[in-house]
C-alpha cells in the first residue's frame, strides 16, 4: 500500500555521499524541519542530472525554508561519488537504496521493479504534505514547486501523478 499524504513518512535509513564524506543519513535525524526527498532512476542521466543541477542551483529556495533536500536512488555509493564529482557537488546527499526497500516503502517502484522519478515533502512532524510519483522519464517537478509545498505544511496537502 501506497503511502499519501498526511501519512507519516515511512522512516528509514540509508549510507549517503555528500562533499566526499560518506555517512549514514535517517529521516529521522531531520525531524523539526522540512525534509524533500527526491527520488531518481540514475546516476549520470539526462533528465536525473538536470533534475539534481536545478535543485542544487535552487539551494537557497530550500535553505531559506530549513528544507533539507535528500536525493535517493538504486546506484552505490561509488557511483554517487562519481556522479557528484562529475557535476561539481550537488549540496545535498545522495542516498544509496540499493536493496529498494525505501523506494519500496514509499511506493515508487514501477512494475518492472525500477525507480519512478517521484518527489515527496515531509513536514516538521514527519508527516507527507506532497506526494507526486511519476515515471522514470517524466519530468521533474521544479525547485519552486517544491518550495511552496514545503511552506504550505499541512494546510494544502497536494498529491500529483504524471
Amino acid at each position: 500500500m501506497a503511502v499519501s499524504v498526511g501519512d507519516l513518512a515511512p522512516e528509514f535509513t540509508l549510507p549517503g555521499v555528500e562533499d566526499g564524506v560518506r555517512r549514514e543519513h535517517s529521516l529521522a535525524a531531520y525531524r523539526g524541519r522540512p525534509v524533500v526527498l527526491a527520488f531518481y532512476p540514475g546516476d549520470n542521466t539526462p533528465i536525473c542530472t538536470r533534475q539534481l543541477n536545478a535543485y542544487s542551483a535552487d539551494l537557497a529556495l530550500f535553505t531559506e525554508l530549513d528544507a533539507q533536500v535528500l536525493a535517493i536512488s538504486p546506484q552505490d555509493l561509488d557511483s554517487h561519488e562519481d556522479f557528484a564529482a562529475d557535476q561539481g557537488g550537488f549540496g545535498f546527499p545522495l542516498l544509496a537504496d540499493v536493496d529498494k526497500s525505501v523506494a519500496e516503502a514509499y511506493g515508487v517502484l514501477g512494475p518492472l521493479g525500477f525507480y519512478r522519478r517521484s518527489v515527496f515533502v515531509v513536514d516538521e512532524d514527519g508527516r507527507l504534505v506532497l506526494v507526486h510519483r511519476g515515471h522514470a522519464a517524466s519530468t521533474f517537478r521544479t525547485s519552486p514547486e517544491l518550495a511552496a509545498a514545503v511552506r504550505s505544511g499541512r494546510r494544502r496537502p497536494t498529491t500529483a501523478t504524471d
